[in-house]
């Protein structure tokens, strides 16, 4: 008997930049220093903006959370497939590590603080799930 999809072990990919969250008023635009990484992101609401971007360039002045390291569930996940996110974060929840999650159409990225980021690997392979460093694209 197959293990349902829902159920299956997430193979997730560990990305080697530095990021950062940072917290920009709504309706800003987006600062020259913001570079891109492995993952760029914009998220737009009517109360603020929020952009995750490298690390390297954020000014201290600027609202942020930094270092964070991204780990990526690797290949295409289907829409119609409940509790992905929940498997993943529930054993990261029980080791106390805090996240930042982004999904997009393709797959879900969670982003810990750099400093938990190998107890994080840990704890996802405690729960069956595999971890491997990113492979450049």
């Amino acid at each position: 008997m197959s293990t349902p999809a829902a159920e299956q072990p997430l193979s997730l990919s560990r990305y080697p930049e530095t990021l950062a969250v940072v917290r920009l008023p709504a309706g800003a635009e987006i600062p020259t220093w913001a570079e891109s990484s492995s993952v760029f992101s914009i998220t737009a609401t009517a109360t603020e903006t929020s952009l995750v971007c490298a690390g390297r360039s954020v000014p201290k002045k600027a609202r942020h959370e930094k270092p964070l390291t991204a780990f990526a569930v690797d290949g295409t996940l289907d829409l119609t497939v409940p509790g992905i996110l929940v498997r993943l974060l529930n054993p990261l929840a029980d080791d106390d590590i805090n996240v930042f999650v982004i999904s997009t159409f393709d797959t879900d990225w969670i982003l810990v603080p750099t400093a938990a980021a190998d107890r994080a690997e840990e704890a996802w392979r405690r729960s069956g799930h595999t971890v491997a460093p990113a492979v450049p694209v």
